[in-house]
């Protein structure tokens, strides 16, 4: 395959290019050995200068370059920087040039020669070519050990895909492993969708500084990933300020916004000092608003404004205050309804839900059970200074009610935690034996039986009289109670095999069962329902 033309672009190097008489060609100059490589074939060479400055320069590496590659086109471009030495001035110029400049990658190469130029033109040169606005690779020149007429010196072509690099790119692969374990703790989680979206939230933590919305149930563990999210932005320098955690559930009347946006002196009854307010101090850190569908209407308008403008004015303050923070925000309320209801301003809820993030629970992620229970443990020796562990039979016990339909887990990760640390705790010689397990597994089956209880009382009727209406009495009692129990199941299930492995895990054991989900839509179509349309009704009821 023959190779695509080579353009090289580059700037004139005034000091180093510039040798003048017979004389010059005992000196290295980095432009014209461009076109003195036996194996760099250049097609056409683009060079950059101030034309006015210096255009007997120019005229003389026309020439000369002529002279040592007859096939090498050479455009001059005239370039003026006011300041070589300006950062912004010589960035802004080169991405204009690479904005106007008609590259052709489907039919030539490219590379950027950064050996000529200012310190600062070399970085901009790398920046852009690291961005993509310039579609090349970099190429460094360096002159012979001793200078003659004839000699080249050296070259070396830089890409910066880093993919292309065996070794690098294993390090970074390994790094982002690292960061990955880091953001879910140390546990080795086996959820698929869970690792995938750990992996999202790494590189949108890395890249953007954009609100974040953590959605899922209380106890999902939100709290610990968004201050794992902080301490990995501080790792990378990204952050110098603080974490400020705060709960809006706690947050009422004058005292939210007190508490958020600080106050005056005589701003209200009680005030009798100024307050900083908790979003000053996340200045330059990160703030995360749990429970951020509680705030007030009031609240909120002043939260958008914060975070767009990085300033608000505190409670009966004329006087506005600055804070640059970063946001991490969590609900576990559906914010599209409480929009839909008036309780959650739309144009909030558009600025926090670029990314938005859903944490399952722990009935969700039950392959995740096994390397949280060791997490628990491991934390137990931390706090207490004391290692426990399972018998062989006690943790296969307890893994499988763990893992059962009957461990409902309504706290989530908070409910496992402490459970292991009740059976930690009660365990005699530095083991949770068989009897440990029973009492602790009794325990939970009477905590969360009554809830159980309660919601089922409080729901059902109301969620099969959404589905079957009127027709209900034409269902046997026999059959109707079986129904609100699937109805139940699938009212909180993820998805349709979700349910179908809660409803026939005796079956899955048994291996007699191979689709549940579709064993679970033949029973529903039997009374002419579908699993989306249950899960709808259940939204609503």
């Amino acid at each position: 395959m023959q190779a695509k033309p080579l353009v090289v672009i580059g700037f004139v190097g005034t000091v180093l290019d510039a040798a003048e008489g017979p004389g010059r060609w005992e000196k290295w100059r980095p432009s014209v050995a461009l076109g003195m490589y036996d194996d760099l074939l250049v097609s056409r060479l683009e060079l950059l200068l101030d034309e006015r400055k210096f255009s007997r320069l120019a005229s003389r590496l026309r020439e000369d370059i002529a002279h040592v590659s007859p096939e090498t086109e050479v455009r001059v471009h005239d370039f003026f920087l006011r300041d070589p030495w300006d950062f912004e001035h010589v960035f802004g110029a080169l991405h204009e040039f690479a904005r106007s400049y008609p590259f052709d990658t489907e039919r030539e190469d490219y590379l950027v020669h950064i050996s000529t130029g200012t310190h600062v033109a070399q970085i901009c040169w790398f920046l852009l070519t690291e961005a993509r606005f310039f579609p090349a690779r970099l190429l460094q020149t360096s002159p012979p050990s001793k200078q003659r007429a004839g000699v080249a010196g050296k070259y070396a072509i830089i890409d910066l895909d880093l993919a292309r690099y065996d070794n690098i790119a294993q390090r970074f692969a390994r790094e982002s492993a690292d960061t990955a374990s880091f953001l879910k703790s140390g546990i080795a989680t086996r959820s698929a969708a869970f690792n995938r979206m750990i992996e999202q939230i790494e590189r949108v933590a890395i890249r953007s500084k954009a609100p974040m919305l953590l959605l899922g149930p209380t106890g999902a563990g939100k709290s610990m990933l968004a201050r794992n999210l902080f301490e990995l932005k501080q790792r990378r320098h990204a952050l110098k300020g603080r974490f400020v955690e705060v709960n809006c559930a706690t947050l009422r009347g004058d005292g939210a916004g007190s508490a958020l946006f600080g106050h005056v002196r005589g701003a209200f009854t009680g005030a009798q000092g100024e307050r900083a307010g908790l979003l000053k101090s996340a200045d330059g850190g990160l703030l995360f608003l749990d429970e951020i569908g509680e705030l007030g209407l009031d609240e909120q308008a002043m939260l958008l404004r914060a975070i767009e403008d990085k300033r608000f004015p505190p409670l009966g303050g004329d006087r506005e205050v600055s804070s640059d923070f970063q946001l991490i925000a969590g609900t576990n309320r559906d914010l599209a309804v409480a929009v839909a209801e008036g309780r959650f301003r739309e144009d909030l809820y558009a600025r926090l839900n670029l990314w938005t993030f859903y944490l399952p629970g722990l009935k969700e992620r039950a392959e995740d059970i096994e390397p949280n229970l060791d997490f628990e443990l491991e934390r137990f020796a931390r706090v207490h200074s004391e290692r426990i562990t399972f018998n062989r039979e006690a943790r296969q016990r307890y893994l499988r009610f763990a893992m059962s339909a009957d461990a409902t887990w309504p706290g989530n990760f908070r409910d496992l935690g402490a459970s292991v640390t009740r059976m930690a705790t009660l365990s005699s010689q530095g083991r949770i034996t068989v009897e440990v397990v029973d009492e602790e597994t009794a325990r939970l089956n009477r905590l969360w039986g009554g809830a159980r209880r309660g919601n089922a009382a409080a729901n059902s009727d109301a969620l099969l009289d959404a589905l079957v209406g009127d027709g209900v009495e034409d269902i046997d009692r026999f059959d109707r109670v079986q129904l609100v129990e699937v109805l139940c199941v699938c009212a909180s299930a993820r998805s349709a095999s979700d349910a179908g492995r809660t409803l026939f895990q005796a079956s899955r054991e048994k291996r007699t069962s191979s689709n549940d989900a579709d064993r679970l839509r033949k029973y529903l179509k039997r009374f002419g329902l579908e699993f989306a349309q249950v899960q709808a009704a259940a939204r609503k009821t």
